[in-house]
Formats: C-alpha cells, structure tokens, sequence
C-alpha cells in the first residue's frame, strides 16, 4: 500500500497495515458526526460509552491529586505502588485472589492498550493467536501488527457462545502462542460456566498456550449473577493473564486507566514491552483510580440496577416488533439477531440510512458475528425506546 504525500515522494507504509480494514468504532464515530453535521437527530446504540458522568468521589480523587506537584513528573513505569496495591486488594476482596502487587500486577492505559502490546511480548511473524470468532477486534489486530495469523475459534448460539478449543488443526497448535477468551463477553454477553474456565486452563497447559482472560465486563451482572476472575481456578496462576479496566464500572471510559494481573512471567513480559513503548499512565488518574477500586461500591450497584433496567425495557421493545435477543446476565449489551433479507452490514445500514439510528454490525467482531447486531445499553431510557420505534417504521 502506496500512501502520497503531496509534494514528497512516495510513502511505502508497512504491509501489516493492508490488512486490517479502519477501525469498527472509529467509523462508526465518523458516520454519527457526518449526519449530526447535517442536522439530523442520530441515536446511537453504537458504542458501549457511558452516558452516566464518572462518580464524585473518584471526580474529587482526581482534583486533589491534579494539584499534587509530585504527580506532574513522569509516573512509575509499572504503575504506582499505591495503585498496584489498590488493584491487589481489589482481587482480594471481589474475588479473593491473591496477587502480589510488585510482580503480578500491571497499570495500563485501558485494556485495549494492555491487550494489544501483549502481542508484541509474545507473538513472532508467522505465529498464531487463539481467537473468538466473535470478541473484541483488538485480539486479532494486535496479531496482524505483528505479522501473525488468528485461528478463529467457532462461536455458535447453540453452544452459549462458548469459543470452541476441541477442534484447532495440529499445524495451527504448534504455532500457537496466545489464547483470547473474554466473559461475560463482548458483544454477545455471554457467561461462561467455571467448567468451561477450567477446561481452557487445562488446554493452555497442554499446549503450552498463554491464557489472555479479557474481564472488562466482570462488575456489569444483572439477576443475581455474579462474573468470576479466570485466576479463582486451580492452575490458571500458570498459564493466565488476566485484564481488568476501569472504564465501564466507573464511568471512567476517557480516564484510560486499567490493570493486568496473573501470571508473573506474563505481567512482567508485557510490562517489559510498555517501559520500552510508553512511560505509564497519568499518576494522578492512578489515584483517582484507587479511590474507585477501593471507595463505597455503591455506584457500581447503582449502574447495574440502571442498566438491568434499560435491557429489560429494550429487549421487551424488540421482541414487540420482530427482532429476536435474549436478556444478557452481565455486560452493557444486547446481542440480537438481523431479520429475514438482510445481512449484519446491511441492516445496519438500513437503520442508519432510514431511521438514523447507529447499531454495530456483528460481522465487525468477526465471522461468528454475522447475522446479528451489537446495541449498546449506554443511552438513556427514552432514546433506547425512540430507537426501537425508529427501527420498527423502518424494517
């Protein structure tokens, strides 16, 4: 791929970038702002970015320590101990699992950062990634940066959602260096059974696999549920790496603050790429994250009782007007199936065209994906159900 600057000679960019399309989100984002700019009313269910402003007391966290002079100064590469704690004494208390804070947890800026340099720790060109044929694009982009494959493991309805591991071809398992996993999951929000953990656990042994668990979603459970940490299980200190974020529990999307946890060898190879890439996270933003990670939990609730809420009105909405989905136990999604004619693209494009409302087409999370739209449950009640109305006079 040729990229001319005006004036210059010719640019030859890295061949990687030929093969990733433009980010799913970013051009969803463009679409919004293209049509906004027209004048037109758009609703988007696009984007899992919370309406709901960031809590005071982490807001007030964040004013203090903006002020503290020792905070304008670079932050510790692996996060500040005080961080690295707070994170520590979050597994402990959630899900009782002990981690030690200076060799088995890591400050990111957000997941997404944290799940693509894990790539450049482990994957060499011509290795392979373990990947839901429906999840989080990153899994499978931070491959192809790197000159790797992805082997898409089959995510069907019928099974849960649950990534199929039974069935990978010999050849792809000895090139195989990470597996993605990711529940409850993004976009189907799907739950995974203990057992299933457990199998993956003993998978990644046998193959000598490292275990990448994406738990972003693991405090957003409705009806009693209640989202494991991959590390509870016997073993997995072996094999895992486990991510957690900020972003979605706290409303804290633009803070871009994260951890990872786990396997030592894992957390201290990936914060070896980041000393290397980046020089740490904001140590002021580390602090209001502690006041997240450690302060009265009563916000989290909160946004878990607004957000059953909004899926209960949303999925009784659709299934008044034909559209198939079933009620997610966790996650800020609703997963639903496309009607008869039309493919996930181009419903999608139906809604945005006819009803000016953004879904995210299920093809964009990979080959799984098809036949389904992602809507989001980050936009206050009355949108949800205008959208729903919007949609109905436009199918």
């Amino acid at each position: 791929m040729t990229n001319v600057l005006k004036g210059t000679p010719p640019m030859q960019t890295a061949e990687c970038l030929e093969q990733i399309a433009p980010y799913l989100f970013a051009t969803i984002d463009r679409k919004r702002d293209d049509l906004e700019a027209q004048g037109i009313d758009v609703i988007s269910l696009g984007i899992g970015d919370p309406d709901r402003p960031t809590p005071d007391h982490i807001v007030e966290a964040m004013a203090k320590a903006i002020r503290d002079p020792k905070n304008h100064q670079y932050p510790d590469y692996a996060g500040s101990p005080a961080f690295r704690v707070a994170a520590a004494k979050y597994m402990k208390t959630r899900f009782g699992v002990d981690v030690d804070p200076d060799r088995e947890v890591l400050a990111l800026i957000g997941s997404k950062e944290g799940i693509a340099h894990l790539h450049t720790a482990f994957v060499n060109p011509g290795d392979y990634v373990l990947a839901p044929s429906i999840g989080y694009p990153v899994y499978s982009i931070g491959a192809t940066l790197q000159n790797a494959n992805t082997y898409f493991m089959p995510m069907k309805e019928e099974t849960g959602f649950l990534a199929d591991f039974d069935h990978i071809p010999a050849e792809v398992l000895e090139k195989a260096k990470i597996m993605f996993l990711g529940y409850p999951n993004n976009p189907t929000g799907a739950i995974a059974p203990v057992e299933y953990f457990d199998k993956a656990i003993a998978f990644c042994k046998e193959h000598d696999i490292l275990l990448a668990h994406d738990n972003a979603y693991s405090d957003l459970s409705y009806d009693g549920y209640v989202a494991p940490s991959i590390l509870e299980r016997t073993g997995a200190r072996d094999v895992a790496i486990e991510f957690f974020s900020c972003s979605k529990p706290y409303n804290m999307t633009g803070w871009r603050i994260a951890f990872a946890v786990g396997n030592e060898t894992a957390v201290q190879a990936l914060g070896k790429v980041k000393n290397n890439l980046d020089s740490g996270q904001f140590t002021a933003i580390q602090e209001a994250a502690i006041a997240a990670l450690t302060g009265p939990q009563d916000c989290v609730a909160e946004m878990c009782a607004l957000y059953a809420k909004r899926r209960d009105s949303l999925v009784d909405a659709l299934h008044a007007i034909g559209v198939e989905c079933e009620a997610p136990k966790a996650t800020i999604y609703v997963w639903a199936k496309v009607p008869e004619g039309y493919t996930s693209e181009s419903f999608a494009a139906a809604l945005l065209e006819k009803a000016h409302v953004i879904v995210t087409p299920g093809s964009g999370y990979g080959p799984d994906g098809e036949g389904f739209i992602r809507m989001s449950l980050t936009t206050p009640d009355e949108s949800l159900l205008e959208a729903v109305n919007r949609m109905k006079s436009a199918m």
